[in-house]
C-alpha cells in the first residue's frame, strides 16, 4: 500500500508541475510560440525577412574555402555517394572534360548532378560562391 501512494504522489507533483509551468507562460512567451516563421518577399522590393547575407542581397561574398568548409566538405571530403573528393585532381579533370570545362561543372552544381540536390547544400550561394567552392576543391 505504501509503495502504490508513493507512485501516485509521484505523478500527482508531476501534473502539478506540468499545470504550474503551463500558467506560468507570459503573454510575450505566448507571442513569440505563435509568430510566423517567415515572410513572402516580392522580387525587387525591400524585405525585412532576408537577413541572410548573400552577395546578391548587398551582404559580402564568402570565399570558395568558406563555401566548401560550410556546404561541400560532408560529401566532398569523403567521396559520400561517388563524389569526387577535394584535391582529387584527376576525378575533377575527367569530371570537367565530360561537363565541358568549370563552366560545365558550375552548370551542374547549380542545377544538380546525380545525388547532389541543385546548389548543393548551399541553397542562397551565388553563382560566384559556387565557382569559388568548386575551384576550391577541384584545383582547376
Amino acid at each position: 500500500m505504501n509503495l502504490i501512494k508513493k507512485i501516485l504522489v509521484a505523478q500527482a507533483t508531476v501534473v502539478a508541475l506540468w499545470a504550474m509551468s503551463a500558467q506560468a507562460a507570459t503573454n510575450d512567451d505566448i507571442a513569440e510560440r505563435l509568430k510566423p516563421v517567415g515572410e513572402v518577399c516580392i522580387q525587387g522590393e525591400e524585405c525585412a525577412a532576408a537577413g541572410g547575407a548573400t552577395a546578391a542581397a548587398g551582404g559580402a561574398a564568402r570565399s570558395g574555402e568558406d563555401v566548401y568548409g560550410k556546404f561541400c566538405t560532408a560529401c566532398h571530403g569523403s567521396g559520400l555517394l561517388n563524389s569526387p573528393k577535394t584535391g582529387d585532381s584527376a576525378a575533377w579533370t575527367a569530371r570537367a572534360d565530360a561537363a565541358g570545362g568549370l563552366d560545365g561543372l558550375l552548370k551542374h552544381a547549380i542545377s544538380g548532378i546525380n545525388a547532389m540536390p541543385p546548389k548543393g547544400t548551399c541553397a542562397d550561394c551565388s553563382d560566384d560562391e559556387l565557382l569559388g567552392a568548386i575551384k576550391h576543391m577541384s584545383g582547376l
